[in-house]
């Protein structure tokens, strides 16, 4: 018998199936599923169905106080059903947050910093003493489920005076740990972007990638992407969006678009001011903003579905398939006009919004 089969559900594409569910995976997928089970839902005809809304850029350490959100008001309570904590702790703290993670209703992993206690202060790489690849090396043993990655911040209020060292730091404990996905945080210099770059390889995630800063991707005297911006993304770096309080410009990401430089993955670098203030609220209004952009709705789900789960190394989620977990978003698309605030402070209309109504994890459903 079946704990759970979900029936009519409607993919983005417009196909139909049923989906059998036991023991927390996908385990048949069907035009029709009539086998026995314990829950049966059925989905109504202006709803769609998605893998599970994968969030790799958020704060959800609560004992934190720069940064830190509660995981189930940003992931099952939005629609999202795993968050990738981006360095909000490091190999000292990690423990304490893993702890308080197995609580949560929604999945959460994690990236660990590699300065010890994590954005304990703004400045953690300020004092490279703070590093200490051993403990890294023994958090990654500990916590090989939850620790997903490791972060670097790499801007002038994070760094102090040391200029590249920091990221060549994750890049020797990067290469010296399985080569583990490494997030690159960029912001104003120094250093300079192109110098973060040329030090970064494929399959290394630069997030914050269309802000508007000076020492962001755009030039704005030609009002084009930089020519060595497009070496990185060519070389096969990975753009995620990390739009947060200060790393989102509407203008950056349009003109790289009309450039055909897309961004790979899609995140909020959501914690709890910018959720309660804005201008993130939610993973649905971030999409919004790159629907209004330019993005379709297909290509912005694979962005926080199939693509964030390649790129960290998520085997078992990001796709509807048999064996996957039964990790699911249930939502509408509905014609409404609403404005868009970017992190600049300027403004867009989208006349499309995404609503999640559901939220299903291992199998477990949860309304929104």
């Amino acid at each position: 018998m079946l704990d759970l089969v979900i029936k009519r559900a409607t993919l983005i594409d417009g196909t139909m199936i049923d989906i059998g569910i036991k023991e927390k995976k996908i385990v048949t997928i069907k035009e029709e599923i009539t086998d026995e089970s314990k829950e049966i839902l059925v989905l109504d005809s202006d709803v769609f169905l998605s893998a599970g809304w994968i969030d790799d850029h958020v704060h959800c350490f609560e004992k934190m106080n720069l940064y830190y959100d509660y995981p189930d008001q940003i992931g099952v309570e939005k629609g999202v059903t795993t968050v990738i904590d981006a360095g909000t702790t490091g190999a000292e703290n990690i423990h304490e947050f893993y702890t308080l993670a197995q609580e949560a209703k929604t999945n959460v992993l994690a990236l660990v910093n590699i300065s010890k206690w994590g954005i304990v202060e703004q400045d953690e790489l300020a004092d490279l003493s703070k590093v200490k690849e051993a403990l890294v090396k023994k958090a990654l043993h500990d916590l090989p489920d939850f620790i997903v990655g490791i972060k670097a911040r790499m801007s002038k209020t994070v760094i102090g005076d040391n200029g590249i060292t920091p990221l060549e730091m994750a890049k020797k404990i990067q290469a010296e740990n399985k080569h583990l996905p490494l997030m690159v945080h960029v912001g104003s210099a120094p250093p300079e972007l192109e110098e973060i770059l040329s030090v970064m390889e494929k399959g290394d995630v630069l997030t914050h990638c269309f802000n508007g800063k000076i020492n962001g991707i755009l030039d704005t005297e030609s009002d084009t992407i930089k020519p060595f911006v497009w070496d990185a993304y060519n070389k096969g770096i990975i753009f995620d969006i990390g739009h947060g309080t200060d790393s989102f410009n509407f203008h950056v990401a349009q003109t790289a678009l009309r450039e055909e430089m897309k961004a790979t993955s899609i995140s909020t670098d959501i914690y709890i001011r910018n959720r309660t203030n804005g201008p993130v609220y939610d993973m649905a209004t971030t999409m919004e903003k790159l629907f209004v952009v330019g993005y379709s709705w297909e290509e912005i789900l694979e962005k926080i579905t199939e693509v964030p789960a390649n790129n960290f190394g998520l085997k078992n989620k990001g796709k509807i398939q048999t064996g996957y977990d039964a990790d699911f978003t249930v939502f509408k698309i509905e014609d409404k006009e609403k404005v868009l605030t970017d992190s600049n402070g300027f403004t867009r209309t989208t006349t499309q919004q995404i609503t999640p109504v559901k939220t299903i994890i291992g199998g477990v459903i949860y309304d929104n």
